[in-house]
């Protein structure tokens, strides 16, 4: 399941057609500057309230942009006339906790009962990062961002429970407050970190060791590790709660809206 595209789209639009045609299936850093991408978890019906509470308990992971109701895969908000079962490049499926496939599109899986959410996604905010000039390694590249599983709990609701997953990226010392400025003004793509400097103290172990995503050495010695909150959460969350079923983006391989960062960003 390759990419066959070489070319990194520009448009959310384009994005999506290409993931469409499964042309392209790679990390989405770096597409489509300036427009929000998004995490994504589809659960059934008789589960989708509780996770909507889930949300609203974690805004940090999990800051909702838009829900499809059950019976219609269009995300009529944020995505008019896309369809959630093929317009993500890569697809995970948990079931009682365990990922039991890995797919290019759900069509052949598909229910009418099943809700899906979007979620605020850290990629959007790395244009801001880059614009004041901090390198990211795995921009528009092949490679994802690293992500680990931390000793920070979520607010349960219903089922729902278990470790708040982080991105992780080093950021130049002399960069750590700009940085943090950039990302406070993107509270709906998680904002500022949750934590800068010392891994262990959040329960990560080695950060050249993620749970999701690619191992990054720091460019300089003295680079920072800088934690933010990330959408992966839910399969963390997934992982943990088992619910029978749960659908999600594969990490990094996100969902492109139409909306623009700066539709999301306050003052």
């Amino acid at each position: 399941m390759s990419s066959t595209s070489t070319r990194i789209p520009v448009t959310a639009s384009e994005a999506r057609a290409e993931f469409r045609e499964n042309r392209l299936a790679q990390p989405t850093s770096g597409m489509a500057p300036g427009f929000v991408q998004a995490n994504l978890a589809i659960l059934p019906r008789e589960s989708a309230f509780e996770f909507l509470l889930f949300c609203q308990r974690n805004p940090k992971p999990c800051p909702v942009i838009d829900v499809i109701e059950a019976g219609s895969v269009e995300p009529v908000i944020s995505a008019p006339g896309a369809d959630i079962r093929t317009d993500v490049p890569r697809y995970l499926v948990y079931r009682d906790g365990v990922v039991t496939d890995e797919l290019l599109d759900l069509k052949s899986i598909w229910q009418d009962d099943l809700v899906s959410f979007l979620l605020g996604c850290s990629f959007s905010f790395e244009h801001a990062l880059i614009e004041n000039g901090i390198v990211l390694p795995h921009w528009e590249t092949d490679k994802n961002v690293a992500m680990f599983k931390t000793s920070l709990q979520t607010t349960p609701a219903g089922p729902f429970a278990g470790p708040m997953v982080v991105s992780m990226r080093w950021i130049p010392q002399d960069k750590v407050v700009r940085a943090v400025q950039a990302t406070t003004r993107f509270p709906n793509t998680h904002g500022a970190p949750v934590h800068v400097g010392n891994p262990e103290a959040i329960g990560v172990a080695d950060p050249m060791k993620p749970d999701f995503g690619d191992a990054w050495e720091p460019a300089h010695p003295s680079d920072v590790p800088v934690f933010w909150a990330c959408g992966v959460t839910p399969q963390a969350v997934a992982m943990a709660s088992k619910p029978p079923l749960m659908i999600t983006h594969a990490p990094g391989h996100m969902f492109l809206t139409d909306l623009k960062d700066e539709d999301l960003a306050v003052l």
